[in-house]
């Protein structure tokens, strides 16, 4: 077993609903990294309303497509569809000029309703005195290794004791790229040569963080593909094995990133 720990503090990366900005300049980091994204959307509703005077049910229908196109996605597409046509309806008459306006303020006012839920229900506190476990699992490229650097991140900002266990030893140089996000983040992790038994790393990890009094644990896999039943009976023995050091562990849920890099 090899234990790394962590030098450095690193911030400012948002995960979902989740406000985990350390400093001023690390948003604006961020903000610097979106500017494409956020020029992409808005040049393809510049599109979608050219030429229009007014907004109608065509031009609606325009920015839906804009929206579901820039992965808002549809629920939150609906919503904010749904609030301008409110607009349009009270204020009776609005050119598309106003559109990029209210459309900021709707999707603002959007965020807004579901900060609160959303931080109320971000809790990883110990249970029965054990660390919190978290197994993250999802398939190959989603973004896993990079949502338990932001989350360890987040979690040593709010004062958490936080341990990684690398346990992806099947993909080439992930050990390495884990020990980058837990450096920057300032926490330990436990790790062993490339090859080795998934079981095993999550095994001495909890048992590591246990025997330090730590709060949370997040434990890397390899990346897979749900019918894949061998690989998918591995993640059950990594869990049975953990559940050897904090018995509650079977009963905690696992976290899947479908995209890392969207933060869903």
């Amino acid at each position: 077993m090899q234990v790394y720990h962590g030098k450095s503090v690193f911030g400012g990366i948002a995960i979902g609903k989740i406000s985990v900005f350390s400093k001023k300049e690390h948003k604006e980091d961020l903000d610097k990294g979106l500017e494409k994204t956020k020029e992409g959307v808005f040049s393809k509703l510049a599109r979608a309303v050219a030429g229009k005077s007014k907004v109608d049910e065509e031009v609606l229908d325009n920015l839906e497509e804009v929206l579901i196109t820039s992965d808002v996605g549809v629920d939150t597409t609906v919503r904010i569809i749904e609030r301008i046509e409110k607009r349009v309806a009270e204020d009776k008459y609005m050119n598309t000029a106003e559109l990029n306006r209210i459309l900021r303020t709707e999707i603002t006012a959007l965020l807004e309703e579901n900060k609160s839920a959303g931080e109320e229900n971000f809790s990883y506190e110990k249970r029965n005195g054990m660390p919190y476990v978290v197994m993250v699992v999802g398939v190959n490229g989603a973004g896993k290794t990079t949502t338990i650097g932001k989350l360890a991140s987040k979690l040593k900002n709010d004062g958490k004791k936080v341990y990684i266990g690398a346990a992806d030893t099947f993909r080439a140089a992930a050990i390495d790229q884990l020990a980058v996000w837990a450096e920057r983040a300032g926490v330990t992790m436990i790790r062993q040569d490339m090859g080795s038994d998934p079981a095993s790393v999550a095994f001495d990890t909890l048992r590591s963080a246990v025997a330090n009094d730590a709060d949370v644990v997040l434990i890397d896999t390899a990346g897979r593909l749900h019918n894949k039943i061998g690989l998918m009976n591995e993640l059950t023995k990594i869990r049975n094995v953990m559940a050897k050091v904090i018995p509650d562990c079977q009963g905690r849920p696992a976290s899947c990133p479908l995209s890392g890099a969207r933060g869903k």
